[in-house]
């Protein structure tokens, strides 16, 4: 269990201090903005295979029982959550996380102003609820929580940025998911981003689910979805 929560105060000070604009804005002049995070994401993506590796290596201890019905609930909103991520990190977005940053938001964050960090949420929620057992607790709820808290922290720092047109953004790209569309003011429109995101979202789920799941983790969806 040590490991599990090494591994998780590793990732989680990954993504926390490269985030204050000093220590961020000191590495971009250092390596430049395609360099810092070419090598910001490979250490991420290091860290989080750490983080599975220690979680799968940690023991069962068994909270609640899975049944086939929670199962179906992860079914429904991984793809949702692996969907919000990647169209975050496709679309330019001045205000939470992306790989294109631009004054001009894409069509994802007329949904939502932080795709990614909803992303997470969705995915994160479904495993708690599917597996029952407690490293999965401290890994996808550590997770989760660090995600809801990154909303106060994105908000506080693009606030910042935006300056007298933060309201007005606001506005226009709620928190909530699907604010602006629920009270009509806005019709959901798609772009490339969020385009290719479906596209390799499909192509994800269904490898996924064809054995690709069981393979990484030891464990299959489907089967876990008939009990």
């Amino acid at each position: 269990m040590s490991q599990l929560y090494l591994a998780l105060i590793a990732f989680i000070l990954l993504h926390s201090v490269p985030a204050l604009p000093p220590v961020r804005n000191g590495a971009i002049a250092i390596f430049g903005r395609k360099t810092y995070l070419l090598i910001y994401s490979v250490v991420s993506t290091l860290l989080l295979v750490w983080v599975f590796h220690a979680a799968l290596n940690t023991p069962y201890v068994e909270l609640w029982e899975p049944s086939g019905s929670h199962a179906m609930v992860t079914l429904v909103l991984a793809p949702i959550g692996i969907f919000l991520v990647l169209s975050g990190l496709f679309t330019p977005n001045p205000a939470s996380i992306t790989f294109r940053h631009s004054d001009r938001p894409g069509a994802i964050v007329a949904v939502t102003r932080h795709p990614v960090l909803w992303g997470f949420l969705f995915w994160s929620g479904g495993h708690v609820i599917a597996n029952g057992d407690l490293r999965s607790l401290i890994l996808f709820g550590g997770l989760g929580l660090f995600s809801a808290a990154g909303f106060l922290m994105l908000d506080r720092r693009a606030k910042r940025r935006l300056g007298q047109g933060w309201s007005a953004f606001c506005a226009d790209h709620p928190l909530l998911p699907l604010a602006t569309f629920a009270t009509g003011r806005k019709r959901m429109k798609v772009d490339a981003p969020m385009a290719l995101a479906f596209a390799l979202t499909a192509a994800m789920t269904l490898w996924l689910l064809l054995g690709g799941h069981a393979l990484l983790f030891g464990a299959d969806p489907l089967s876990m979805a008939t009990i």
